[in-house]
Parts: structure tokens; C-alpha cells; sequence
């Protein structure tokens, strides 16, 4: 039986990785500043990750939701504290599309409504309702194609009121950072134009904080620079390290009855362990605060180097636009300097999404590689 190729393959199989290190099966060592599209959020193999799975594994590993799990409880408490969210409910799935999927449903109970305002760029998963809310055509199926979601241009608020004024709109989804569109960020008034809108017209504000979430940014949510409290918040990849984990926080005044949602695997306990090892590692070790300080420096010296349009980002969430398509040098990177890049929808843009761990010395091995190829480019 023949595998499906999920993305186009790098001819490389990593089989060990410490920190933003990768070894492969040939023993070549390599520099990961993509982390899995920004899963890796507290290095491969952290040592207080691995003991605290291996712990939970040897005493349980999964029962389903049928049961008390005070894991669950144990990482909404520190989740609440760490984010600031403590007042939310907490619903916990497995995948970023899973928690959008479940919070589009939230928004159209809560309300009553149809319609989802998106924006041009978009992306929010694969899954049904997710999709229809991505501004992507070739993955929207046929059968995920609906009249009821808009896409319009990121930062304008006329466009939107426009549209919340037929009041049949159950909510606006919007990415803290856009990632595959290119590392977009609305601009702060925008999201709060966006709260106060969606306040005046009954609708919910959902912020996507899949990839710009966990203090990729800076802070704990990218929305937090805008100072905004939306109504539904989605987390997933930094969440759980790797481990399959996300979630969706729920205002106080959403009122989800029994039955509405559910999982089978949603906060299971090794799930609940990982993301628990995750929040540990990221206070005890000051990694928002990383975040912001090697971004900075990450941002300042990028925009110095060769054949470079505009450098985009907050904190560790950049992304690095160049005058022509950047395929080459990425490949380039990889096979001759072995380093981890990622690109985004527009095929000129390197995203770089490290550990929230990198250090200088580690982007600075990125920087000089990459001022050398563009340089020999020329």
C-alpha cells in the first residue's frame, strides 16, 4: 500500500532532535527554525516534556470524556492564568480545524445565524466549516462550498460593517497573524473596530490563534497587542509540542448545552500532560519574553539582508519577503547549510517559526547562510 504525500517531501528523515536540532537517519545534523509548521513551541525532546509524557504514560494514557480527568482542570487553571482568560470555559479537541470547526458551530447556535465573515488570505483548516472559511479554492470541495461566508479585505472596516448591517451574521474569524497567507497582521485598531462591531451587531468575534498563539508573538495571544477580548479563541499547534492538542476558549456569556459538542480524544491524558509540560516550561523559563527579544533581532536583521522586499512579524512569527520566489533559496538552505525553512501562499515568503527557545547564536547561523546565498544570487 502506497502512502498519500500529505505535502511535496524533503528527501530527509529525521530520526532524533534536542532543542532546534535535528539529526537524520544518515546522522547529518540539521537547524529547525520551522518547528512543524510552529508546533515545536518548547524545543524537540525538552527534558521536562519527556518526563512528564513518560510519567503520565506509565501510570495512564487514555479514557475517554465519560469520566472525571482532573488533568483537564490542572491545564484550564494554568492555561486561565498564563493567558489571562481565567473567566472562559474551556473545550478541549485534537487540531486546529477541529477547534475553528467547533467554534464556527458555537458562534451559529449561540446566535442563530448563518453567514461567517472571513478575510482574503485566510486560513483556518481543512474540515468542513473550517474550509469554507479559508480563502483558498483548491481545497474547497465542492461539498464545502457555501453562500454563507464572506471574505473581505483585511483592515477594512467599512467593508465589514457592510456586511454585519443585515444582522444575519453569527460571526467574524479572523487569524491573530495570518500564517499561510504570509504573515499578515491586522492592524490593531482593525481588531478592535472588529470587537465593537461585532458587539453592535450581535455577532461573535472569533480570533484564530492557532499558529500565533502560545507567545509566538510576544505575548500569550497575538490579539493581546490590539488589547481585545474576543468571544471564542482557537489554540492549537505550539499547544501540546507535538502531541496532538487544541482547544477553544469560550466567553462566560456563551452558553453551550450538553450534547453541542464533544470528542473522543479531546483532553485525553497524555494530551492534558503534554500541554501542561508546554505552560511549565514556557513560565518557568521566560520563553514569551524570549520570543519578543529574539524577533526583534531576528526582524531587524533581516530587513538589512540581499534581496529582501519587506520583513513581516511579531516575536517568533516572521516572515521574510523576497523580490522573487523564494523555493530556491529555501531548497538552497536546506542542502547546503541544513537549515529548516517554511514559505507561505504567495511563494515569495520564507516563514521562519523557531522554537520559542532559539537563540541568537542560532539565528544568526540562518542570517549568515542566507546573506551568502542571496548574495551569490546576484
Amino acid at each position: 500500500m502506497n502512502l498519500f504525500d500529505v505535502y511535496p517531501l524533503f528527501d530527509i528523515t529525521p530520526v532524533k532532535a534536542l532543542g532546534s536540532t535535528l539529526w537524520d537517519a544518515n546522522g547529518i545534523e540539521y537547524l529547525d527554525l520551522y518547528g512543524g509548521h510552529a508546533v515545536i513551541s518548547i524545543g524537540h525532546s525538552h527534558p521536562h516534556y519527556v518526563q512528564r509524557l513518560s510519567e503520565q504514560l506509565n501510570n495512564m494514557g487514555f479514557y475517554s470524556n465519560s469520566v472525571k480527568i482532573p488533568l483537564q482542570q490542572e491545564l484550564a487553571d494554568k492555561l486561565g492564568q498564563l493567558s489571562g482568560y481565567q473567566d472562559y470555559q474551556f473545550f478541549l479537541v485534537n487540531s486546529g480545524a477541529e477547534a475553528n470547526e467547533n467554534a464556527i458551530k458555537l458562534a451559529s447556535f449561540h446566535t442563530g445565524r448563518k453567514k461567517i465573515i472571513s478575510f482574503k488570505k485566510s486560513f483556518h483548516g481543512r474540515t468542513s466549516a473550517a474550509v469554507s472559511a479559508t480563502d483558498d479554492p483548491s481545497i474547497v470541495a465542492p461539498v464545502n462550498e457555501t453562500d454563507n461566508v464572506v471574505f473581505l479585505p483585511m483592515n477594512d472596516k467599512a467593508a465589514v460593517e457592510k456586511v454585519l448591517a443585515g444582522k444575519d451574521v453569527a460571526a467574524i474569524i479572523i487569524e491573530g497573524i495570518q500564517g499561510v497567507g504570509g504573515v499578515v497582521i491586522p492592524e490593531p485598531q482593525f481588531l478592535q473596530d472588529l470587537e465593537k462591531l461585532a458587539k453592535k451587531y450581535g455577532s461573535l468575534l472569533i480570533l484564530d490563534e492557532v499558529q500565533s498563539g502560545y507567545g509566538r508573538s510576544g505575548k500569550f495571544f497575538a490579539h493581546q497587542h490590539a488589547g481585545i477580548r474576543p468571544d471564542l479563541i482557537t489554540i492549537a499547534k505550539g499547544m501540546g509540542n507535538g502531541f496532538p492538542v487544541a482547544g477553544v476558549l469560550i466567553s462566560p456569556e456563551i452558553h453551550a448545552k450538553h450534547g453541542m459538542l464533544g470528542t473522543t480524544f479531546g483532553g485525553n491524558y497524555l494530551a492534558c500532560a503534554a500541554a501542561l509540560a508546554v505552560l511549565e516550561v514556557i513560565e518557568q523559563e521566560n520563553l514569551i519574553e524570549n520570543a519578543a527579544k529574539m524577533g526583534s533581532y531576528l526582524m531587524e536583521k533581516a530587513k538589512t539582508l540581499p534581496s529582501v522586499r519587506e520583513v513581516r512579524g511579531q516575536g517568533l512569527m516572521v516572515g521574510i519577503e523576497l523580490e522573487v520566489p523564494c523555493a530556491p533559496l529555501r531548497k538552497a538552505l536546506l542542502d547546503e547549510y541544513r537549515i529548516f525553512t517554511g514559505s507561505a501562499s504567495n511563494k515569495n515568503t520564507i516563514r521562519i517559526l523557531p522554537a520559542l527557545n532559539v537563540t541568537q547564536v542560532e539565528l544568526y547561523r540562518f542570517l549568515e547562510a542566507f546573506a551568502e546565498l542571496a548574495s551569490r544570487s546576484k
